[in-house]
């Protein structure tokens, strides 16, 4: 008889556990009603740093996992919005915001200013976490400001207006939030960051996606994403940097001036190499219609696939890279480690292809809705600049450690006058194939400049540029 008694009370027992299962929330809404119980317990106590960290550093896995996932849904932001854009309201509007976004990401330069790889890499904290701030907000007020004034000598329709105001707004708050998760990764908390930059983005594309079903307009939708921006910087972005890293030391009025000093090479060179990339697309607009913005942006996103895929190799080890060099027997490593990134470059570059060829131009057209296979070749060229684009931006990273990169800005001037004298020229003669080209032709001229500009630095490391 004892035996019924046991199943029924197992039976009950179970039954009770499923109905407390099922009572209990969601996995993701448990782990978001926790982190607002945290943010609201430190407003309400007066301070957001002296809070206790909960969360794991020096977990390179882990590092790799969250920052690759991060940075794909950042370098997918693009991409998907335009192909949302096409399908919802046509490839001429889609395009419009193509153009829009263009110029919002190469201001966006302006408000990074090149500190992140920098910042990163100041493992002994010679300037405090509050001047970064301090640094980054000023520098976000200069891009406003460019942007202002650009929009306003360009002329542009009340709707194209609109649109480019909101994608700089997005691109603002993304780059205050660059400040934050530059201070967790600089704590070997890389992987928070990339929690932070993927929420951003995954917000970013769901706010924009519904509010432009809804409504049709791509201004709406445009604003929605950078009220999406602002939303992830205040809730999360900020919180994370103060509760999971130490409390930073005062900040001084000099170490401010010296980070904009000592940025500024890294600043120029980084802006001179978006706009190159830009160029070709601004010698478009004008003579060709927006519908050939989507058309090169489309057949440009494979090559920034590799750019990040290349990104996501050595990103996560700035830290590690800067400590190795810091170390004179660490040297011939450092060499290795480079030659090894540039293979491994040229190798997923050549995956790209075989991609493309076998069904990358189909699945290019089913994403957008449009025909593709009359740019297939343009899609190849594009792909091979982008693996030196890649190369491109490693060799500047690695310069950059080597707190050299002064040395890149005469190397991207040479660049710049490449690719206007080429695309402006070409687009005029050609069209559409002149910008390809044009961006052809000035990545293979950046690509040898830079391992030249390697070589020579690595050959005479006390010399100044």
């Amino acid at each position: 008889m004892k035996i019924p008694h046991r199943k029924q009370a197992a039976r009950a027992s179970a039954a009770g556990r499923e109905r407390s299962a099922a009572k209990r929330p969601p996995a993701l809404a448990r782990l978001a009603n926790a982190w607002w119980d945290r943010l609201i317990s430190s407003v309400v106590s007066g301070s957001l740093a002296d809070q206790t960290a909960q969360y794991a550093g020096h977990d390179q896995t882990r590092d790799y996992m969250y920052n690759t996932a991060g940075l794909a849904l950042w370098g997918g932001l693009f991409p998907i919005l335009t192909m949302i854009c096409t399908h919802l309201v046509g490839a001429e509007q889609a395009g419009m915001f193509s153009m829009a976004f263009v110029i919002a990401n190469l201001l966006q330069f302006v408000g990074l200013y090149g500190v992140r790889t920098f910042q990163v890499s100041d493992i002994d904290e010679m300037d405090s976490f509050g001047a970064y701030q301090i640094q980054r907000a000023l520098a976000c007020l200069l891009m406003v400001a460019a942007g202002w004034l650009y929009f306003a000598l360009r002329g542009y329709s009340d709707e194209m207006l609109s649109v480019c105001y909101a994608t700089l707004l997005f691109r603002l708050a993304d780059s205050l939030a660059d400040v934050y998760e530059g201070r967790l990764q600089q704590f070997d908390k890389l992987w928070l960051a990339g929690v932070s930059q993927g929420v951003r983005c995954a917000g970013a594309i769901a706010l924009f996606t519904v509010a432009l079903f809804l409504t049709r307009s791509i201004t709406v939708a445009s604003i929605a994403m950078a009220v999406a921006g602002f939303a992830s910087l205040l809730l999360l972005a900020i919180p994370l940097a103060y509760f999971e890293t130490p409390r930073s030391r005062r900040w001084a009025a000099v170490e401010v001036r010296e980070v904009f000093v000592e940025c500024f090479p890294a600043f120029a060179a980084q802006f001179l190499f978006a706009l190159i990339e830009a160029i070709p697309k601004f010698a478009m607009e004008g003579p060709l219609p927006y519908d050939d913005q989507l058309y090169f942006n489309a057949i440009y996103f494979p090559a920034q696939a590799i750019l990040m895929a290349v990104g996501f190799m050595y990103k996560p080890q700035l830290v590690r890279l800067a400590k190795i060099w810091a170390d004179p027997d660490g040297r011939k490593r450092f060499d290795l480690i480079v030659i090894a990134v540039i293979g491994a470059a040229a190798l997923v570059t050549v995956v790209f292809l075989a991609i493309a060829a076998i069904i990358g131009i189909r699945i290019t057209g089913l994403l957008y809705g449009l025909d593709f296979e009359p740019y297939r070749t343009q899609q190849y060229l594009m792909i091979v600049a982008g693996g030196m684009s890649a190369v491109v931006d490693f060799l500047y990273q690695i310069i950059t450690v080597l707190r050299r990169q002064e040395a890149v800005t005469k190397v991207y001037l040479v660049g710049l006058v490449v690719v206007s004298a080429v695309s402006f020229t070409m687009v005029r003669t050609v069209g559409f194939d002149g910008a390809v080209y044009g961006y052809l032709a000035v990545m293979a001229v950046l690509m040898v400049l830079m391992v030249i500009q390697y070589v020579n630095i690595r050959l005479h490391p006390v010399r100044t540029y």
